[in-house]
This record gives C-alpha cells, structure tokens and sequence, in this order.
C-alpha cells in the first residue's frame, strides 16, 4: 500500500516527510510513497529541462531522463460516472486504461512505477492538487506492447477536499522507469531513468453527496383535506465535515399511488435558505409522497425515500 506524503524534489534528491501515516500502514508499506514517486517526476522533469530527453545512455547524457517509448488511452474513470464523497468516509472508485509501449517492456516490474490520476490545474505538469490511488494499478499484457491496467483513485474527504474541489478534474498519466536505481538515493543519475508523462486523458467530476428527506402529514387524512409535504435538502461540507441546506434548489413534489410503481410530478418547488423544503396538496387516494433533486454541477440528484399517506 502507498502512503501519502508531502514531498520536494531538491537537486534532483527526495526529501520525504510522511505526514499523518497511520503505524498498521507504516509496517506494510514500501520505503518510498506514491507522492515520493511524485517528487521523483517532478525531479525529472526540472533534469529534462536542462537539455532534450535521450533514448541512450551515452556517459554525457549523465543528468538527463530519457524519453520512454510509453503512451496512455482509453482511459475510463469510476466507469465515466461522477465521483461522490460525504464528509468522513474514504471513496474508492476504478480507473482503467490501455498502455502502449517497446516491446518487452514489463509495466509490474519493481523498479517501473506508472499511474493515471486526477487533478485540478491548468496542465499536468503545474497541477494544484492530485488525487491518485493508495495502491499501485496491475496491468496485464494484451500483446507484447501493449497492457490494459486497473487502479484506483482514493478521496478522503476528512482531510484532503474542500468546496472548490466539487468540480471538473481532468485526468493525466505518468511512468518512471528506474532501471534498478534506488528513488531515494542522492545520487540518481537520472541518464539511467527513464520518464513519460501525458495529459489530457479525459476528465472526470467530483461532487458532495446529498440528502433528502420528506415527511408528509398528518396520517391518515380525509380525502379533500390538505396534506402538508415538508423535507430538507442538504450536503457534504468538506470544510465543516457536516452536512448542511442546500439554499434555492429546484425540487420536485412527486406521487405514488398505492398498487403502482412509477411516480408522477405533482409540482416544483424551491428550497429556502437552510435546503428546507414545505409545501400543501389536497388528499384523493392511498400513496407515497417523494421529493426529487435533479442534482447539480457539484451535487448529484437525489431521491427522498416515499412517505405514505392512508386517504379515507
């Protein structure tokens, strides 16, 4: 398992700083994290700078990473749904993709670290904020240059995400092959390390769970009399880790008659500035009661489990 870190990459060194890693994760975990791994492209990248990337490893290319013959597609994160997290709960969604690379190439080999994540930022590259899996993927070859590969992306919403973060991510890849080079060792010679990395492999949304409620009163009731609908509509709040209204949303009065199994819009009506929700309908026959939320760009739609009404 991986461990998350903050990390910074200084003269082509890692200087690791493992924050907050539990002691049962410390004792089964590698000596150098995902975020280490991370560090290690970043150095990477600062060393290609310096000059073009070469595919030898000719003694002056000494510095520089070399360029690997690697490229990502058919990327597919959390089935191409929106990701979903609450306020304390770690969400763990899929993410697979087909890799094409030089024959021979081994993508499970222990000095080849590759990934596809999620982030927030203009490019890849100047990326704001990350978010990646705490296991590595597995691939499996398909022919001799190419693997379809299956990780994960893991969101603690009780440490990592706030507000903002409810958004479009997009998604980027990278693959650092050591040749049997220690990453935490101050004296890489990065002529021996070879680098890939790409952007613009699809995008995905992250989005605040969301509750609804309905309570239809009073039960039971005379047909033609009124019957009150009140509920609530809330969500994640990543930065207060509770749940809180969801102000002047669009949201829908519905009705199932006893026996059936579809429901039917009876009107639309708006939460007020706490999400609350109340509304009147005259009573005709025995069913349910439901409000409806059609979700938003960063909130998904959400059903409120139907309260029945007996109408005698």
């Amino acid at each position: 398992m991986r461990i998350r870190a903050t990390v910074a990459a200084v003269s082509g060194a890692l200087a690791l700083s493992a924050l907050a890693v539990p002691a049962s994760q410390a004792a089964d975990a590698p000596s150098y994290s995902k975020e280490d791994v991370r560090a290690a492209a970043q150095a990477a990248r600062q060393a290609d700078a310096d000059g073009p990337a070469r595919s030898t490893f000719a003694a002056e290319d000494t510095g520089t990473p070399y360029a690997l013959d690697l490229s990502f597609s058919n990327v597919k994160i959390n089935s191409g749904k929106p990701i979903v997290a609450g306020i304390s709960n770690q969400v763990t969604v899929p993410v697979t993709y087909t890799v094409t690379h030089e024959a021979g190439m081994d993508l499970n080999a222990a000095d080849l670290m590759i990934d596809v994540e999620i982030y927030r930022g203009t490019t890849y590259e100047d990326a704001t904020k990350t978010l990646f899996g705490d296991d590595w993927p597995v691939c499996t070859p398909t022919s001799s240059t190419t693997d379809t590969c299956k990780g994960t992306i893991d969101v603690y919403p009780d440490f990592e995400l706030v507000n903002a973060d409810a958004t479009t991510w997009k998604a980027g890849g990278y693959a650092i092959d050591w040749n049997d080079q220690d990453p935490e060792s101050e004296d890489i010679d990065w002529s021996k390390v070879g680098f890939a990395m790409q952007d613009g492999l699809g995008s995905t949304k992250l989005q605040r769970y969301s509750k609804l409620t309905v309570n239809a009163s009073p039960e039971p009731v005379q047909k033609g009399k009124t019957i009150t609908v009140t509920g609530k509509l809330s969500r994640a709040n990543w930065e207060t880790h509770k749940y809180a209204g969801y102000s002047t949303q669009p949201v829908k009065l519905q009705f199932r008659k006893k026996g059936t199994s579809t429901y039917t819009t009876l009107k639309t009506i708006k939460t007020n500035t706490y999400g609350n929700l109340k509304t009147t309908v005259t009573a005709s026959t025995d069913g349910y009661f439901r409000y409806r939320f059609e979700g938003t760009s960063t909130t998904p739609a959400v059903s409120a489990t139907g309260d029945f009404v007996d109408v005698q």
